[in-house]
């Protein structure tokens, strides 16, 4: 499928041939991502039907030993996995409910399975809708029962339950406090599991003792299932304490809402139950499957540039920090590679994934991957052939309708006769607005899929 719907814009946008075919390679290798990661083959990669056996994974069971299958879930990618998980078990599913993005419910067809849309990346009162509903039906199920949760990256606010005593507006607020700290989201999904009723193992605890099978499309570094979507049927290794430390450590404590200061106190304290813990009955019938990550989509970009008849190399999935130290790191690659062949000989293609953090400063509106851009562009000033583009499979990157950017070594002189102060926008965190006056947003729109970010380097 083509994705990058401005392709022609960021083609024309080159000053020279080599660096047009350079730009051309770094937008296929950006559709190949996107496309490997499509959650309906995500899904049915792992999951498939003969008879009445069902295999998922390595697992197999017999549809006759239940007596009803439930599908819930929720996250960027849970309509798309709610579809193929229709198609594989047709009239066999007895209902459900699965909570999407706002304005994309329209794009899925689900006959057994409901869709319900809420907000990202802060929570809204649908998402608080969403969730109620989904622990109404995993509550109902029975032993005799099949509970299958569809999990992908955005369910943390898609699916939110505040604690009592904490209102959603507190939680908002709290949620956009960690968005703009600089906060990994394995931190920031640590406060999130305690501030909740529903993350940090807690719907595996509402669907006990049914069966519980979970299929994850990863969205976090390494895979760490407590961690994504604050691992609603994951035992949660973290506490009360660790969450009072993230704040405190990002100087948050004192700001945040004080309804949550109250209920994190008292959970130190011992006046709140922890959140489920490694060994407790609640996850006895639980089966969490991961069917598809970063590393799928950095390897499918590789393999596009490799067919371009580019020398190439993935170098990792775990790329992590602040977006603009990335962004130089990037640089320094494409640098070394231009001034010594190292680590690859031109023509040559370099495939980073994993995801980086921004912390906010400026007043401007951009994501971690345009900020990227954006830095390694300030680096790679004059080098032709020379690309770098960085994206988020998701298509959205940060608050914007982009995907990202895409930079070249022209693109710091195209700014300056623009009249544009680079170094400006990105100490403003603006670097949406740079890119959009240059006309190089790498435009996708929602691609319903959603396993963290690629750059990708290319030098001819």
């Amino acid at each position: 499928m083509v994705w990058v719907k401005n392709r022609e814009e960021l083609l024309d946008n080159a000053t020279s041939p080599l660096t047009r075919k350079a730009r051309e390679a770094a937008i296929n290798a950006v559709e190949a991502a996107i496309n490997a990661v499509d959650p309906r083959r995500a899904v049915k990669s792992k999951v498939s039907l003969s008879g009445r056996t069902l295999r998922i994974g390595g697992l197999s069971f017999n549809l006759s030993s239940f007596k009803r299958i439930i599908v819930v879930g929720g996250g960027k990618a849970s309509g798309s996995m709610a579809e193929a998980i229709e198609e594989i078990l047709g009239s066999h599913i007895d209902g459900g409910a699965v909570v999407v993005p706002h304005g994309t419910k329209g794009n899925y067809k689900t006959r057994r399975v409901e869709l319900h849309e809420a907000g990202h990346p802060v929570p809204d009162e649908d998402s608080v809708r969403g969730a109620s509903k989904i622990l109404e039906l995993t509550e109902q199920a029975g032993e005799d029962d099949l509970v299958i949760c569809l999990i992908s990256g955005g369910g943390s606010s898609l699916m939110a339950m505040p604690k009592p005593g904490i209102p959603l507006a507190d939680k908002q607020a709290m949620t956009n406090m960690l968005l703009k700290c600089g906060a990994t989201i394995n931190e920031i999904n640590t406060v999130r599991k305690h501030l909740s009723m529903f993350k940090g193992g807690q719907l595996a605890k509402a669907a006990y003792p049914a069966t519980l099978i979970s299929l994850i499309l990863s969205d976090v570094v390494g895979d760490p299932l407590e961690v994504i979507a604050s691992g609603p049927t994951v035992p949660d290794p973290t506490t009360y304490r660790d969450a009072v430390a993230v704040l405190k450590n990002y100087d948050l404590w004192d700001e945040a809402p004080r309804s949550v200061r109250m209920v994190l106190r008292d959970g130190v304290s011992g006046k709140i139950r922890e959140t489920p813990k490694p060994g407790e009955q609640a996850f006895k019938k639980v089966h969490n499957i991961i069917v598809g990550n970063n590393r799928v989509a950095s390897l499918a970009a590789e393999r596009e540039l490799r067919r371009c008849g580019l020398n190439t190399l993935f170098l990792t999935s775990f790329m992590e920090g602040e977006a603009r130290e990335v962004g130089i790191m990037l640089a320094a690659l494409a640098r070394e590679v231009k001034a010594s062949g190292s680590p690859l000989s031109r023509p040559c293609g370099i495939v980073v994934g994993g995801e980086t953090t921004v912390t906010v400063k400026g007043e401007g509106i951009g994501g971690r991957n345009q900020e990227i851009a954006l830095s390694s562009a300030l680096k790679i000033k004059g080098l032709d052939g020379v690309v770098i583009a960085s994206f988020s499979t998701d298509g959205v990157d940060g608050p914007t309708d982009a995907a990202g950017a895409i930079v070249d070594g022209s693109t710091i002189d195209r700014s300056k006769d623009m009249g544009l102060n680079a170094v400006e926008y990105l100490t403003n965190n603006d670097s949406y607005s740079f890119f959009s006056r240059l006309g190089d947003l790498i435009l996708t729109g929602p691609t319903g899929t959603n396993v963290n970010d690629v750059s990708v380097i290319v030098c001819l």
